[in-house]
């Protein structure tokens, strides 16, 4: 796979993954569009790395603690002046590739891609936010455009330049099951305790206090979380304890335990 004559639109996929064999060829299928694929690899020992030589990716593998160095080292090894960054757990449809390729021949530097989330095989439109999964993201962008900061997770980004919204969404498979959603939800509270820990910042038990209902209102009524059942009351519950957990494993040093 090779860039394409018009080098200022040519097109780099960057996916970052870590043990994803059972998700990967799916995600990569769906990439055949762009110039160039690469695949980051971090500390993975599954077929990850076969399933990517299949599909003719740029392959880097290395181990990294934080998320932001990891993704800045994938976009340092993407080739194309442009840049589709995008998890294994994402599907590009053809109607968004389409408009990717239209997109990048205009002036502006990024774009907001919009996502329509799925947990199992449902589309859940309502109640996203905070930790949970967003609504649309800045992965489609200029080399240069984008930088990942520090961070186990969530770590900022800087972006620069011009931008607009797409119209056609991201597939986005979150989670399989509850089950998932929880697993998830403990990881990330882990990794945000590591963070927290790492700033020297104290515990703050009684402000996350007040957030779990902040955030569960935010997800439940402002994010109108309650049009999606059962699931809407998950999103809530898991958003509003995720701070809360995050600064309990802070005060108890129980992620430090897991590393």
């Amino acid at each position: 796979m090779g860039l394409t004559a018009d080098k200022s639109t040519a097109l780099s996929a960057l996916v970052v993954a870590r043990n994803e064999e059972i998700q990967l060829a799916a995600c990569l299928e769906r990439l055949r569009f762009a110039d160039e694929i690469v695949v980051v690899l971090d500390r993975t020992d599954d077929r990850s790395a076969e399933i990517a030589r299949g599909f003719k990716a740029k392959i880097v593998e290395g181990a990294w603690e934080r998320e932001g160095p990891r993704r800045n080292a994938g976009i340092a090894a993407c080739r194309g002046p442009w840049i589709l960054e995008i998890d294994s757990d994402e599907r590009a449809t053809p109607a968004l590739a389409a408009e990717i390729r239209a997109a990048i021949r205009g002036p502006e530097d990024y774009f907001l891609v919009p996502l329509a989330n799925h947990i199992g095989g449902k589309l859940v439109r309502h109640g996203w936010g905070a930790y949970n999964g967003v609504a649309a993201k800045p992965i489609l962008f200029r080399k240069g455009a984008k930088q990942w900061g520090e961070g186990r997770v969530h770590p900022r980004i800087a972006l620069t330049g011009t931008h607009c919204a797409l119209n056609h969404p991201m597939e986005h498979y979150v989670d399989r099951d509850l089950s998932d959603m929880i697993a998830r939800l403990n990881r990330y509270t882990d990794l945000a305790a590591l963070d927290a820990r790492d700033a020297g910042r104290r515990p703050e038990i009684g402000h996350a206090l007040r957030r779990c209902f902040s955030r569960g209102w935010k997800s439940y009524v402002a994010r109108q979380g309650y049009r999606e059942g059962a699931w809407g009351v998950s999103l809530a519950t898991f958003s509003a304890l995720y701070s809360l957990l995050t600064e309990l494993k802070l005060a108890t040093g129980a992620s430090e335990k897991k590393r």
